[in-house]
């Protein structure tokens, strides 16, 4: 049966593509796959630059690994919820850039909340993601 992914864009919404991400995506097939909130730190657990676009990046980095560790990618993703601290709120044109940069065609719905912070203060965004993948029956 494989894996069908469909975005939808209706032409009587905002065009959010431009930003990155679509109105809706549609999945039949696969398994789900669920990941934990990432933020912007490497593997020793250390903040890899003090600004959300780079924070973003690394989130998006290490998102990728999980996948390629399941035999994913991130074009599997179908949803993206971003989280981002209260005072990097007026930053949010770099995760665009991020965003558009990943996911050039056909980008995951994707939903951002600002948070009064995260767990540590240096951390600017969290990136939580949910992707489909072949079923591994």
């Amino acid at each position: 049966m494989g894996i069908h992914r469909e975005v939808f864009n209706p032409p009587a919404v905002a065009d959010t593509v431009k930003y990155g991400f679509s109105q809706a995506v549609m999945v039949r097939g696969g398994c789900c796959v669920y990941l934990s909130g990432q933020v912007g730190i490497d593997a020793e657990e250390r903040v890899v630059g003090p600004d959300i676009g780079t924070q973003a990046e690394a989130a998006l980095d290490n998102i990728a690994i999980i996948l390629e560790s399941l035999g994913g990618d991130l074009s599997q993703i179908v949803r993206l919820q971003l989280n981002v601290a209260e005072f990097a709120r007026y930053e949010q044109e770099s995760v665009t850039q991020v965003l558009c940069k990943h996911f050039p065609i056909d980008p995951p719905a994707t939903s951002w909340t600002i948070v009064c912070g995260l767990a540590e203060p240096e951390w600017l965004i969290e990136i939580v993601a949910e992707a489909v993948l072949e079923d591994l029956q």
